[in-house]
């Protein structure tokens, strides 16, 4: 036992001896703008992005984290929780391609913070912090006060929209309208066109004469009286509008009325349009120029929202495959960071997301199909296996040095999760060399670790069994409505103690059943027969309870089925022990009017043997 243990203690610190060698591009604020074109063009030449996340925290109590019982809905809610307390840090990405048995990898690690830069209270207020998780970061040698002065903040694409209504700044060019408007005139909206096309003829009328006369006096009068203005070197006038329908009226006459005038709609602070600017430009080429910088000056406004989420968005836009190795955790992060407010439910936030990334493989399940590698392990334990039960050979290759504060080496789970999937997918005899060439082939070999888009859409119900297996010692399947939580039991009861004290109590426990413990004050008993559950329920709920289960009732014994455990979770009702929970969300009695949800009815999960949950290994 100990020299397994020695060799244990030897192969990770061979791990994290390599891990340190490898040279991780670590970007910060003062240095993110001038990485990007970099990232773009290893983005656009690699064939799949990796990613992994370090976070300030991931569950407050034991029992948030993700569970053997757990369906999709439930950790779902649980990700969307973590998602929403806590806060990014770190993230890592690496663009990579296989050829051959070569893995050339180009890794970046992206310090982040949620700093208010614009002082309109965004991105985040505060964030929550898992002392756990600070402590990691901590001994790893991680600059805390580099990440707080220097870290980058974003803004997510629903807090950008906000943020341009609530500061009026940017300028828009008039793109994002239809030039067409799709109902027919008013008598209002023609007297409003008639007189918006005298202005406009009349001020273009008086740009070209003025050109033609030498008497400034005369040309900045008549400039005076009709309104015209100046942008930059460009004649220009404001036209006031008081809806976004007039809005639309105005941008179709411009179009239609001259070729040589760019409009450009100018944001109230309140929210809507203020007024549209008319430019008038000298020629066609001069007309394209200024297309171009208004584009420039736009797209350089936009920056100093976006922040980071330049480069969520620059993954987005390459339709590259996105790995991951707990895929509902890290787009629960990224959806709630980057994009919008997490959806309710689970089939909402898979919809969503798959507008944006279309492709995303999850590594845990694709490593799960080896014999060995069903139960959850970490990246680097994982990578470990492979290595000592099977001939893989894949040569890493960075052709990047680590630039910028290189001493550290933060940010290498990426590189290792890219190691990962390569020698993975090659004990699966799944050739990545061809990726580019032969996408659709490559695909569906890889379609079974689809995590996100694949087993959690509503059309691939029943993918979702294979995805809650934990074990391979033992295990049976189970519906979770067989499955019943107790609690308020004695303290220093083990499942096999509770499982005495339960045998002979109830003709219900006369058919097979098993017990198991989510952590000290709440346990979960497990029906293998349809129906024990309900009558077990009807029965402790009731007064004609004898025996010892009577006493265990009149110590203050509670029981009650799933629904109410996926109320917990729905309602979001986080207490530190799930008893507490279970106890709240069964005494709010206007909460007993939820429907039994079908969705539980039909959905099995798998169940191992063991009397208590190892949360070391979820």
């Amino acid at each position: 036992m100990a020299s397994r243990f020695s060799s244990l203690q030897l192969q990770r610190r061979r791990l994290h001896t390599a891990t340190n060698q490898l040279s991780v591009r670590q970007i910060r604020n003062s240095d993110f703008y001038g990485c990007l074109g970099d990232l773009k063009n290893h983005i656009s030449d690699s064939d799949f992005i990796a990613l992994s996340l370090q976070n300030t925290g991931s569950s407050s109590f034991p029992w948030h984290r993700l569970q053997s019982f757990d369906t999709y809905d439930t950790a779902y809610c649980k990700a969307k929780y973590a998602a929403e307390k806590f806060q990014i840090l770190q993230f890592a990405l690496c663009p990579f391609s296989v050829r051959e048995s070569k893995l050339i990898a180009h890794p970046y690690n992206f310090h982040l913070f949620p700093r208010d830069d614009l002082n309109i209270g965004m991105p985040s207020y505060s964030f929550s912090c898992q002392v756990s998780h600070l402590t990691s970061m901590a001994r790893e040698g991680f600059d805390f006060d580099a990440c707080i002065y220097d870290g980058i903040s974003y803004l997510s694409r629903a807090q950008e929209s906000i943020a341009k209504v609530r500061i009026g700044r940017p300028i828009l060019t008039p793109s994002t309208y239809a030039v067409k408007s799709s109902s027919r005139q008013t008598i209002a909206d023609s007297v409003f066109v008639q007189r918006v096309k005298s202005r406009v003829k009349n001020w273009k009328d008086a740009c070209n004469s003025s050109t033609k006369t030498n008497d400034a006096l005369l040309s900045s009068l008549k400039k005076l009286i009709i309104g015209s203005e100046q942008y930059g070197s460009r004649p220009s006038m404001t036209i006031d509008v008081c809806s976004e329908r007039q809005v639309l009226l105005v941008l179709e006459l411009l179009s239609e009325f001259s070729d040589d005038l760019v409009p450009v709609v100018i944001p109230a602070k309140g929210g809507g349009t203020q007024a549209i600017r008319a430019i008038l430009t000298s020629s066609k080429e001069d007309k394209i120029l200024l297309e171009k910088e208004l584009q420039n000056l736009e797209d350089e406004e936009n920056k100093k929202f976006r922040g980071f989420r330049e480069v969520v968005d620059m993954i987005s836009a390459s339709q590259k495959p996105i790995l991951s190795y707990n895929s509902l955790n890290d787009f629960a992060f990224i959806h709630s960071k980057f994009l919008a407010p997490l959806p309710t439910g689970i089939d909402e936030f898979a919809s969503s997301l798959h507008l944006v990334f279309p492709r995303v493989l999850d590594v845990k399940h694709l490593i799960s199909k080896i014999g060995g590698l069903s139960k959850p392990i970490s990246i680097a334990s994982a990578l470990s296996y492979l290595k000592n039960h099977y001939f893989a050979p894949i040569d890493l290759d960075i052709p990047l040095e680590a630039t910028g504060n290189d001493r550290k080496f933060h940010g290498h789970n990426a590189i290792l999760l890219c190691h990962l999937f390569a020698k993975a997918c090659s004990v699966l005899k799944i050739d990545l060399g061809g990726a580019q060439s032969n996408n659709n082939c490559l695909a569906s070999k890889l379609d079974g670790c689809a995590n996100v888009f694949g087993s959690f859409s509503p059309d691939h119900h029943e993918s979702k069994d294979d995805d809650i297996k934990i074990s391979m010692k033992n295990v049976r399947k189970v519906s979770c409505r067989h499955l019943v939580f107790l609690w308020g039991f004695r303290d220093g009861m083990t499942a096999r103690s509770m499982k005495t004290a339960l045998e002979g109590s109830h003709e219900v426990f006369c058919e097979e059943f098993d017990v198991r413990f989510v952590d000290k004050k709440c346990a979960i008993v497990v029906f293998w027969q349809p129906g024990l559950s309900e009558a077990f329920l009807d029965a402790i709920n009731s007064d004609g309870i004898v025996g010892c289960l009577k006493d265990m009732v009149s110590e203050g014994l509670k029981a009650t089925g799933y629904e109410t455990y996926k109320r917990v979770c729905r309602l979001g009702l986080w207490e530190a022990d799930l008893a507490e929970s279970l106890e709240r969300a069964s005494s709010e009695q206007h909460h007993s009017s939820f429907e039994a949800d079908p969705e539980t009815e039909r959905l099995d999960m798998y169940y191992s043997n063991d009397s208590i949950i190892n949360l070391a290994d979820l």
